[in-house]
């Protein structure tokens, strides 16, 4: 698999998943809405840990008892760009109608997507991060690494698809415009792929602080948005366990693959 296909197989999923709406006859339930952020979660911690963190800290095992610490810093600068970005940029959740960010005159449809891409961001820096480090032939990372991570994010991309496709057609959105707004949201990851192998290839050295960062940009986006999420209203169960299931996946294709 080329490093093309590996950047692009998580806008694929996205695709896939916001392409539901072309076919889908009523909005997503209360308890399949919480499945599919519940499942996408537990993917994305699994990958943060498999996939990002334990390569960084095996990448620094040079500095002894310190090799925590470019991990550690990474997640932590991950988190707060995060942060910045979750409090900078306008965007809103199907599960309220509040908006959040600074004050916009852009519609719902608009907010909703942009929700989405704020948690495509970090994936595709993942991608990229880890896409870099196979190309430069970095101890610990593969191509298939890569392509393991590459597949994990487009599986829980495709609920992520999904989930910003059918609210807005449930919202009167047209089939075609609920579906594109859904297929756009996912543009954001092969960008934000490209530009950590365009910033590695002038710091390569800092190789476990971006891997690190994109998995605390990541976490940042489980624990703030993801798993609260699932856990409203009376389905909370039904997003527990497909966490585990997410989670369970991701390992898998992690150990087998990379």
């Amino acid at each position: 698999m080329n490093t093309i296909t590996i950047l692009l197989l998580p806008m694929f999923g996205t695709i896939l998943g916001a392409s539901s709406v072309l076919f889908a006859r009523h909005e997503v339930s209360a308890r399949v809405q919480n499945a599919l952020l519940g499942f996408a979660a537990g993917v994305m911690v699994a990958a943060s840990v498999w996939s990002l963190i334990i390569p960084a800290i095996d990448m620094s095992e040079g500095m002894g008892k310190l090799a925590w610490l470019p991990a550690a810093v990474g997640i932590v600068l991950g988190m707060l760009f995060l942060l910045a970005l979750d409090s900078l940029v306008p965007h809103m959740h199907p599960t309220t109608d509040n908006p959040e960010g600074i004050r916009s005159s852009l519609g719902k449809r608009q907010m909703l997507m942009l929700a989405v891409t704020l948690h495509n961001i970090p994936e595709g820096m993942a991608v990229g991060a880890v896409v870099a480090g196979a190309m430069s032939n970095q101890i610990g990372i593969s191509v298939a690494a890569a392509m393991a991570l590459a597949v994990g994010m487009a599986i829980q991309n495709i609920p992520e698809g999904a989930i910003i496709s059918l609210p807005l057609r449930a919202d009167g959105a047209s089939r075609r415009k609920a579906f594109g707004y859904g297929a756009l949201s996912g543009v954001v990851e092969p960008i934000s792929a490209i530009v950590m192998i365009l910033l590695f290839e002038h710091i390569s050295p800092l190789l476990p602080y971006l891997l690190a960062f994109s998995a605390g940009a990541m976490l940042y986006v489980v624990v703030e948005e993801l798993i609260p999420e699932t856990q409203q209203g009376q389905h909370s169960d039904t997003g527990t366990v497909a966490f585990a299931i997410g989670f369970v996946i991701m390992m898998i294709l992690d150990v087998a693959l990379g």
